[in-house]
């Protein structure tokens, strides 16, 4: 399911990342991106989230929200602004990450805190 600009801001989006040429991908043909890279810290953020999963060669499930839900393994709270993406603080792991502009194919203004967790493909 994907957060559209009309869905109550308690709903969860789910995306299924996958390696593509050493990177951190995911297509989502339902809001047009394919092979849309996660870059400026994010994949280290990825790579802890994943770290328990086995079989990463097929990817993963990615749910998030701007809530937190039951389970959620990150908060990640906004920063900054710069050049039309977000940076977010995962203090718990003291890193920092960007988000593209494609973080408004899910949300309709940036969220204050994005709640996340990673699941096995086959769960």
């Amino acid at each position: 399911m994907v957060i559209s600009k009309d869905v109550m801001s308690n709903a969860i989006a789910v995306i299924f990342p996958y390696r593509h040429n050493g990177t951190w991908v995911f297509d989502d043909e339902r809001v047009g991106l394919m092979q849309e890279p996660f870059v400026s810290g994010i994949p280290e953020m990825i790579d802890i989230l994943v770290k328990d999963i086995s079989n990463l060669d097929e990817g993963f499930k990615l749910l998030f929200s701007g809530n937190p839900f039951p389970g959620y393994q990150a908060e990640l709270i906004w920063l900054r602004e710069e050049y039309n993406g977000h940076w977010y603080l995962w203090g718990e792991k003291k890193l920092e990450g960007w988000l593209c502009p494609a973080l408004f194919k899910y949300f309709e203004t940036q969220p204050n805190r994005i709640y996340c967790k990673a699941e096995s493909l086959y769960r």
